[in-house]
This record gives structure tokens, C-alpha cells and sequence, in this order.
């Protein structure tokens, strides 16, 4: 008998349910890069965040530096009429009161505010080195050094007929000099006075006494700061009063040999002439006499009214 072409409905239903309703497949995905980079960033965004640290304790922050005004200190400076050379008068009396010069004139006076909570012990030996009352006194003594636009250097010791101050050893040793709070203040501004550690001008000799103590001083003339004297100068006190007098002084004119003298310095003093440092110790120094013709204390009513400065 011929076999039916036709199909069985069986079949039909068959392929008809396979065709309309495949049967589930076992996807096995792929994991690339870009999908694990997806998928960790999703994560990060979910993930909470911890919380931030708890500010710093109030206990352990850095007290503020404190510039309060405790002293005053008075300065008159005046100018010889000739030019004064220190080296070449012998006969200049022993006598600090003994002024430099009968005929000169007065520049000014300049009042300074000093920081004795800061640097208590700079500031003592400060005070002393201008009472009347000392041995050793800033009075009648040079300004030895001038550099325009920068600073003007006082109180270098020595020999009383180069009009130098006398070495003064009753003074307590200054032991701030190693003290890291003593050299946080800069030297910002005009009018900033700070201790002579750094541009320290006394002769090798007057340093290596065991009874040597520092006490040459600077003023910063302006208009700029000096960044190069910080963190090596200990800056003790401000200008209060007078800052024209401290920018007349700097404009004196000073010694300021030529190029090729400097270049001739340099080449004897790196074959260790002495002469050579001889010769720059008179660099800077001002064509005209110009020193501290008294100086002390100023006392103040109410001190707690001075103002705070930088």
C-alpha cells in the first residue's frame, strides 16, 4: 500500500510548539573588560561612604605667635656735618656719652614697640644695651652699614675710637638663639628690627671670647620684604614711629666699590688674601656719619593699649 504524504497533526502540533515556544537556553555570558569595569564602578556607587575624620583638636593646633607690645624703646639718630672715619681717629673719647661730632644735627627719633613675650631675653638684652645706666651702651655708635632698599646694621662691637659699642659681658648669655619660636616671624616689611645672627659684622676675634654677646641689631628700610634674613635673624620688635627717619637714613649714599674691583676681591679672597676681606668690610658703609646719638626707654601709662603688629 502508498505511504501518506500528509503529516500527522502530531507532528504538526510538534512543530508548531517548537517553532512558537523555543525552549529555554543555558546563556553562558562573556566577561570583558569593559563589562568588569561597569560593574565595579556600579558597586563603588552603591558602596556608602565613610564617614570623614573628625576635625583636629583645638588642643593640638599651633598657638598664635604673640607680638604684644611689652617695651618701648626710644632711638635719635643725627648726622656729622664732615665725613667721619672711624679707623683714623684715635682720639675719640673712651667716654660712650662723649658725642662724635660738636656740630651735628639731629635726623630724628625713632620709637621702637618690642615683643618681650615672644623673645623675653632678646628683648632684656636690648633694653640694657640702651640704658644710660650701662657699661655698654648703643649710645654714640655708629650705623656701620647701609644696604639701600634692604636694611641699615647697628650696634657692632669694638673700639670705642672707631665709635663701635664696647663688648659687653655682663649681659646673660641669649640662649633663644637655638630656639626654633624665635625665628617664626619674617622680615615682611619696612621697620621690622631684628638681632643681628646671620649678618653679624663683629670681628672673629671679639666672637671667639667666651664672654661674647651678641648685640648688633637691624632695621629693614623697605619698600620690600627681606626673605633672605628669615629663619636666621630674630626678628624682636617694630618701628613704631619714625619710619621717615628710617627711610632717610637710607638714603645715604654708601661705598660701593666697581666691577672690576669686586671681580679682583673675589679672585684674593679665593687664594685666602686677608686683605681681601679687609677691603669688604668698608662695602656699604655710608659716606656720611650717621649714628645713635641717645637712646632709652619710654615708659607707657597704659601698655595694654599698644598695638600688635606683625
Amino acid at each position: 500500500m502508498a505511504r501518506s504524504l500528509t503529516p500527522q497533526p502530531q507532528l504538526l502540533l510538534s512543530h508548531h510548539h517548537r517553532n512558537h515556544h523555543p525552549p529555554p537556553l543555558h546563556f553562558n555570558p562573556i566577561i570583558t573588560r569593559r563589562s568588569l569595569l561597569l560593574s565595579t564602578t556600579s558597586l563603588s556607587f552603591t558602596t556608602t561612604l565613610p564617614p570623614p575624620p573628625p576635625p583636629p583638636s583645638l588642643a593640638l593646633a599651633s598657638p598664635p605667635i604673640d607680638t604684644t607690645i611689652t617695651d618701648r624703646i626710644f632711638m635719635d639718630f643725627s648726622l656729622c656735618p664732615t665725613t667721619f672715619l672711624p679707623n683714623t681717629n684715635p682720639t675719640l673719647s673712651p667716654d660712650p656719652s662723649t658725642p662724635l661730632c660738636t656740630e651735628s644735627f639731629l635726623l630724628g627719633r625713632i620709637i621702637l614697640g618690642l615683643y618681650g613675650h615672644l623673645v623675653p631675653l632678646t628683648v632684656s638684652n636690648f633694653k640694657s644695651m640702651c640704658s644710660s645706666t650701662s657699661s655698654s651702651s648703643y649710645k654714640n655708635t655708629l650705623i656701620h652699614k647701609i644696604f639701600p632698599g634692604q636694611f641699615f646694621l647697628a650696634g657692632r662691637q669694638g673700639r670705642r675710637d672707631k665709635a663701635e659699642v664696647r663688648p659687653p659681658h655682663d649681659l646673660p648669655r641669649n640662649t633663644e638663639a637655638v630656639e626654633s619660636k624665635a625665628f617664626l616671624l619674617p622680615h615682611s616689611r619696612a621697620g621690622v628690627v631684628s638681632l643681628c645672627l646671620s649678618e653679624n659684622d663683629d670681628d672673629e676675634d671679639i666672637k671667639l671670647d667666651p664672654n661674647y654677646r651678641n648685640v648688633e641689631f637691624l632695621i629693614t628700610t623697605g619698600p620690600g620684604p627681606c626673605p633672605q634674613l628669615d629663619n636666621n635673624n630674630i626678628v624682636f620688635g617694630t618701628v613704631l614711629e619714625g619710619l621717615d627717619i628710617v627711610a632717610a637714613i637710607a638714603s645715604i649714599p654708601t661705598y660701593k666699590p666697581g666691577e672690576r674691583i669686586r671681580q679682583f676681591n673675589d679672585l684674593a679672597n679665593f687664594l685666602g688674601d686677608e686683605r681681601a676681606q679687609n677691603a669688604r668690610a668698608i662695602w656699604n658703609r655710608p659716606l656720611k656719619t650717621v649714628y645713635i646719638s641717645d637712646c632709652g626707654e619710654l615708659k607707657v601709662a597704659k601698655p595694654s593699649l599698644s598695638p600688635t603688629l606683625p
